[in-house]
């Protein structure tokens, strides 16, 4: 029995597994790109036991939506796809990383005023996060957005 090419593709999306204690995906950087990106930020949160509803859980997912959909909107190269990375830390922080193609176009958080539509997610990724930052992106051109977000230990 031969498999489908879309069975295959599946196959290849990184799977949400407690004992990894890094998840990396490539996405296109587009709106539904970056949609699942923060889903499998999500997902990962939960295989890593903060469970969906959690402070930790949905300060990750929230840091992770906004960097991805930064990739998708500011970052966007045709051609060229963006990268989530998650990584569970030591000491009890995960760290978000998007990484883009863009690298002459660095964030920065600014105070929108009421008549913008936008401009207001860096500061929620500042407020969520103990720092985050800018670097280039290693071993292709671009840059990396990253955040360190605090994550209390988990019970088991």
């Amino acid at each position: 029995m031969t498999t489908s090419p879309r069975q295959e593709r599946r196959s290849a999306l990184p799977l949400p597994l407690a004992d990894q204690t890094v998840l990396s995906f490539r996405f296109t950087p587009s709106p539904r790109g970056a949609r699942l990106a923060r889903r499998l930020a999500s997902c990962q949160m939960d295989a890593w036991g903060w469970r969906y509803g959690t402070p930790a859980h949905d300060a990750v997912e929230l840091v992770a939506a906004e960097l991805a959909a930064n990739a998708a909107t500011h970052g966007r190269v045709p051609g060229r796809d963006a990268e989530l990375r998650l990584s569970r830390e030591e000491d009890g922080h995960v760290r978000v990383e998007v990484s883009d193609a863009r690298g002459e176009r660095l964030p920065e958080a600014r105070d929108a005023g009421s008549e913008e539509d936008g401009g207001r997610g860096l500061l929620l990724v500042a407020a969520l996060a103990k720092e985050w930052g800018t670097a280039p992106r290693p071993g292709a051109p671009g840059k990396t957005v990253w955040a360190v977000v605090p994550a209390a230990p988990v019970r088991q």
